[in-house]
């Protein structure tokens, strides 16, 4: 802003020359006086081209053919600046009076190139010749002047940071500036396409003088682009850079404004910004350029959000920390992926074929470092549904982990963390405990299995890899436990199978009430195995083991129920229960040649234990040992070998000492 003051005031100059020069001096001499005298100013020189055509009356004035202003002499840019036409005009009576009343400046197609080199260095930093400086050849950069209408048309606005390798191109500018009062208000409007998009702005400065020195004035900007606009009313200055004020902006062109920012318009879901992004607070800016959001609210879609929040640039990465408030927060569309929902689509996840196989991306996670904690009255995650939520998410190098501190869901309550790494490639990892959750809608949101009703507590670690849900569910490994209290298995009526040795009793209306049932498992290679379920149910019990296929969606389970006939568990009829295909459409029957196998290697052992029986009823009949109670035949064998032994011996010791024959 100062190099422009500068100019204009040294190009006033230029306006005094040319009054002269309307009664004894030619235009080539003004326009080289005007050269000379500018670059004593600002140590740069200046190029007029063509005529220069002074007007005297309304207004005392100047207009010029082409004109260039040099750049540094390190600037790689070319020229600094440079217009096809340039014009400037003084209220006469007012210079007359020592006032610079600017009414007119225009220029036609200019072009200005701002550049920083890598030690600092400005280009629009002047110096005049001989150690001169703008500020001695201005009488100091505060030199009060009003301007009634500046115009741009057609311009080209370049900025390059060498040390940061930015570059910013502005084309096809139009605009106009007016400063009223020189320790007043000021306005200025433009339009222009940056990186191929048209937008518009204006800035209101309540005080141009003193933003002219870089301090905080009150400013009220806004910035349209496509159907996204954006408006900041506060306080703001550029030494050092700083801002605060009411931010209320409306990004549902989001494309417009990424676009701006020379960046790929993100694949925003349904639920976080895919149709609308709005947002509102107060905003600060720091010197440290770090951003400060209080009181904000955020419109994603339908979800709204409050927040207050603190973004840091120093570190490696930018750096998020925030506090999230929301009431009913529907993320159902988000959790969605080009194959389907997780559970392969709500109400009714078991019906599809597989898993879904489209690459998930999580690059976004390497963006920024963060630390955010979410309070939600309810989640919606399509695939399952949660109450209040309490949930503390930190993001370090591309790592995300959710610490559950409070979730009610499903009657119940979830906590532990849950893990998503983006450092190299996919995985996802978690310990969780489920607590008095209700199974029938738990695994309805899950998978579409609406047979198992009951209340049960689960506790799970996993580790899955890959870039899909259907790699992750093939790779998934861990650990865990599930326990169920009184409930019902529907589609299934086990006692019935038992009595009548008939896997018919499945389908509609078939159930199987039960008291318990517990289960420990691992899972390898996505596939779950269990070895020791145990079901109770009134007159049946029942003990388990199998796989369940993970990755591929499919049962392999053995079921051993036994039906009681007397409450003290005997004359039990037991037949083994097989599961197995898809979860979509498992199929069960009753194993009889397991039985039968199970009931032929009973009665040989039964027949053994008669044969061993009677063996040693005889032999205890030949060697005449009784057994004692609980002595087998060996140690009875064995005592009376001892105890003849023993009589023998005595018999011997009284033969020695004389006292027997």
């Amino acid at each position: 802003m100062r190099w422009l003051i500068r100019s204009v005031l040294a190009l006033s100059l230029l306006v005094f020359l040319a009054v002269a020069a309307v009664f004894m001096i030619p235009s080539e001499r003004i326009a080289a006086l005007a050269a000379e005298r500018f670059a004593e100013v600002t140590g740069r020189k200046l190029v007029i081209e063509g005529s220069v055509r002074p007007s005297f009356f309304p207004t005392l004035g100047v207009q010029t053919g082409p004109v260039s202003v040099s750049n540094a002499d390190w600037g790689t840019e070319g020229d600094m600046l440079r217009a096809e036409e340039l014009s400037i005009s003084l209220d006469l009576a007012a210079l007359m009076g020592g006032e610079v009343k600017i009414t007119g400046i225009s220029a036609q197609a200019p072009q200005l190139v701002l550049e920083r080199a890598r030690d600092g260095r400005e280009n629009w930093v002047f110096g005049g010749r001989g150690g001169g400086s703008a500020e001695a050849g201005m009488a100091g950069e505060g030199t009060p002047f009003t301007l009634d209408l500046a115009e741009v048309s057609d311009g080209r606005f370049t900025f390059v940071d060498h040390g940061a390798g930015s570059r910013i191109v502005l084309r096809s500018v139009n605009g106009e500036a007016r400063i009223p009062a020189f320790l007043g208000a000021a306005d200025f409007t433009f339009d222009a396409i940056m990186n191929d998009q048209p937008f518009e702005a204006s800035v209101k400065l309540a005080e141009f003088a003193p933003f002219l020195e870089g301090r905080l004035v009150g400013v009220d900007l806004a910035l349209t682009a496509g159907e996204a606009d954006l408006r900041f009313a506060g306080q703001a200055g550029w030494n050092p850079l700083a801002a605060k004020g009411d931010l209320v902006a409306n990004l549902a062109d989001l494309s417009a404004i990424t676009t701006l920012e020379g960046m790929a318009k993100p694949d925003l879901p349904q639920g976080l910004g895919a149709q609308r992004v709005e947002a509102t607070g107060r905003l600060t800016l720091t010197d440290a350029l770090s951003v400060h959001l209080r009181e904000g609210t955020l419109r994603l879609d339908d979800n709204r959000l409050t927040l207050d929040a603190d973004l840091t640039t120093a570190g490696e990465r930018p750096n998020l920390s925030a506090q999230v408030q929301a009431g009913a927060l529907s993320l159902a569309a988000a959790m969605s992926g080009q194959g389907g929902e997780i559970g392969g689509g709500a109400r009714g996840g078991t019906q599809a074929d597989g898993w879904p196989t489209a690459p998930i991306d999580v690059s976004a996670l390497g963006l920024m470092d963060a630390s955010i904690a979410l309070t939600a009255d309810s989640v919606d995650l399509g695939v399952a549904k949660f109450g209040t939520t309490r949930v503390v998410t930190t993001i370090d190098r591309a790592r995300a982990v959710f610490d559950l501190r409070q979730i009610a869901a499903y009657q119940g309550t979830v906590s532990g963390q849950f893990v998503v790494n983006g450092r190299s490639g996919l995985s996802v990892g978690g310990d969780l405990v489920l607590s008095g959750l209700a199974m029938q809608s738990l695994l309805m949101d899950l998978g579409g299995y609406d047979r198992l009703i009951g209340t049960g507590d689960l506790a799970l670690k996993f580790l899955g890899v890959g870039n899909s849900v259907d790699a992750i569910m093939r790779s998934f490994s861990g650990s865990g436990s599930l326990r169920l209290g009184k409930g019902e298995l529907r589609g299934l009526d086990i006692a019935g199978m038992l009595r009548t040795l008939d896997a018919g009793f499945v389908g509609e209306g078939q159930k199987t009430i039960f008291e318990a049932v517990t289960a420990g498992f691992t899972i390898d290679g996505g596939v779950l195995s269990n070895s020791d379920l145990a079901f109770q149910a009134p007159y049946v019990t029942a003990t388990g083991n199998g796989e369940v296929n993970l990755g591929a969606r499919t049962l392999d389970y053995r079921l051993r129920p036994v039906a009681l006939a007397a409450v003290d568990g005997t004359g039990g009829v037991m037949v083994p229960l097989l599961i197995t295909g898809s979860w979509a459409s498992p199929k069960f029957r009753l194993d009889l040649e397991a039985l039968a196998r199970e009931r032929f290697e009973e009665q040989a052992k039964e027949a053994e234990a008669r044969a061993k029986a009677e063996l040693e009823r005889k032999a205890e009949q030949e060697l005449g040992i009784v057994r004692q109670e609980g002595e087998s035949l060996e140690d009875a064998a064995r005592r009376r070998a001892q105890e003849a032994i023993d009589a023998e011996a005595a018999r011997l010791l009284q033969r020695l000492l004389g006292g027997g024959n």
